[in-house]
């Protein structure tokens, strides 16, 4: 009997230009299709030895041409680009209207409609889980802060 595929953790965050998808399952080969409508995942957790497929019908049509993937170890990211840039965000990441368990928003990586936006930011994205926290030292406004505070007796 074949293992019964289960659909991983996706979660996803859109900006004006483009969708990105992140497929948290830890797995070194992987299949992933993307198409003008629908993205597919498949591939076998390495920790678990745990089988995953997902079919996700996309809202709207994205380019496939332009669209790229990571494999980042811990998860696999993928990047949608819209077909059309010009049109309002999309209400959702799926054209059918139900509720996934397995789909969840990335609000650390999400950007309204309001937001000016542009490449720099997805760039800055990008390699923000690559640089540590880097604050200035000379800079200490904590001592500042300190001051402004009564003394304890």
């Amino acid at each position: 009997m074949a293992p019964i595929a289960t659909p991983p953790s996706v979660s996803w965050a859109q900006r004006s230009a483009r969708v990105i998808l992140t497929f948290n399952v830890e797995c070194e080969k992987s299949d992933i299709n993307i198409d003008k409508k629908s993205v597919s995942f498949k591939g076998v957790g390495t920790a678990d030895n745990k089988c995953y497929e997902v079919i996700i019908p996309l809202y709207a049509e994205i380019n496939p041409e332009k669209s790229t993937q990571v494999n980042k170890g811990r998860y696999i990211e993928v990047i949608l680009v819209k077909e059309k840039t010009d049109e309002p965000f999309w209400p959702s990441l799926t054209s059918d209207k139900k509720k996934h368990h397995w789909l969840k928003v990335d609000f650390n990586r999400w950007q309204d409609e309001d937001e000016s936006g542009d490449d720099m930011d997805d760039m800055n994205d990008m390699f923000s889980n690559k640089l540590g926290d880097f604050d200035d030292e000379k800079d200490d406004s904590s001592s500042a802060e300190e001051e402004d505070l009564p003394d304890l007796e």
